[in-house]
């Protein structure tokens, strides 16, 4: 099978395929940008990827820089050092390079360089969006090297907050990359658990869209094409790492959930979100450790939209429970936890942590209302793996 290759204007511009690294000079060319910063996270500033994209840019003139000091979960201080480096070297705009973490703080410090409030002030909520100076935002590349996040299509950066350890939404239309470079070889270097936990985080977004509360047949669509895509070619992905084939379609699974949960996201984020803001956990796996106790908890109102995905998965198990099973076979085939006690979740920690889920924005699109006591019970069942 030929790995798939296309030009795509949705939602931004989208040059996907094999190869198509080659096309970095031009892609930040046709955003005007002739001084590139290179924001990528220090493990992939050493790899021999980063040295030949900036060896790409440097022969195409382009006065290039890299800026990689930011952490798997990234907090302001790094936004604020990208920021300093940006304005420092005199750049004129910035290429996300790799994985969430690195194509979320990129696309903050180019938000940032043209703002004069706090990032705080950007937090997604209400129309705090309206207060940031949109002409200031510096054009954005973005260029995954993991097929989980899909931020290189997204509209918003998670960033944490040290003080709080509350991991916030910075939101603003603008923060859409321009340019997006999607080319699978990139991901071909990635080990097994990695591409197994990114890749559930691809499966979060997809279902969560597709679940979430209100009326968007345009993300519905999207979202069961991208969960399709997930359970063709996630195990394929993890097992062979050089399938270039699977890595394609799980790319564009990474890109399909994050365009599809502009309807919403769920208990799923929200959970994780605490748990990631206070145990520095990894957020593809921490979503796939809470994905069947939401399911469970949301059943009442999903079983409907879940009866047509299983006819659409061609499932053997009809309804919800064959989506349910699985959801459960597939993480017991990729080796993830089971448990929250798994990823260090503690009991004395519930009342804190579900006091922060219940709050954070991303559960508020979930299909079942879930304050305090309800993202509690939801702790409780996963430190027991009580399905």
């Amino acid at each position: 099978m030929a790995v798939p290759r296309g030009d795509w204007s949705f939602p931004t511009t989208v040059r996907f395929g094999a190869g198509r690294i080659a096309e970095l000079p031009e892609a930040c060319r046709a955003l005007a940008i002739e001084r590139p910063l290179l924001v990528t996270d220090p493990g992939l500033a050493a790899l021999p990827m980063v040295r030949d994209a900036v060896a790409r840019c440097e022969d195409a003139a382009l006065g290039i820089a890299v800026f990689s000091d930011i952490k798997p979960n990234p907090v302001a201080a790094n936004v604020h050092d990208g920021l300093a480096a940006f304005r420092a070297g005199g750049h004129d705009g910035v290429i996300a390079f790799g994985g969430g973490s690195a194509l979320d703080a990129g696309k903050a410090v180019a938000f940032m360089v043209g703002q004069s409030r706090p990032i705080w002030d950007f937090e997604d909520v209400g129309d705090n969006w309206t207060r940031a100076d949109a002409d200031g935002i510096a054009p954005v590349v973005a260029v995954p090297t993991t097929a989980g996040t899909g931020s290189e299509v997204g509209r918003a950066s998670v960033i944490t907050d040290p003080g709080t350890r509350v991991k916030k939404i910075i939101f603003h239309p603008r923060m859409l990359p321009g340019q997006v470079v999607a080319d699978p070889e990139l991901t071909v270097g990635l080990p097994p658990d990695i591409t197994a936990a990114t890749g559930m985080d691809a499966l979060a977004h997809c279902l969560e869209a597709y679940c979430a509360r209100g009326f968007h047949p345009l993300a519905d669509g999207i979202a069961a094409e991208g969960i399709r895509l997930v359970k063709d070619w996630l195990p394929a992905a993890t097992t062979d790492g050089g399938d270039l084939v699977a890595r394609a379609g799980m790319m564009a699974a990474a890109a399909m959930g994050a365009t599809a949960f502009q309807k919403g996201l769920g208990a799923i984020h929200a959970l994780s979100h605490a748990v990631g803001a206070v145990y520095d956990t990894h957020h593809g796996l921490t979503n796939a450790v809470f994905m069947p106790y939401v399911l469970v908890f949301n059943r009442p109102a999903i079983e409907a939209p879940l009866a047509r995905l299983a006819r659409t998965l061609d499932l053997p198990v009809p309804g919800f429970q064959g989506v349910l099973d699985w959801v459960l076979e597939l993480r017991k085939e990729l080796g993830i936890p089971c448990t929250a006690r798994d990823l260090g979740v503690e009991e004395g920690r519930l009342d804190e942590l579900a006091s922060m889920a219940a709050a954070d924005p991303a559960g508020a699109g979930n299909p079942v209302p879930a304050g305090v006591p309800e993202m509690r019970s939801l702790y409780e069942a996963s430190l027991a793996g009580r399905i």
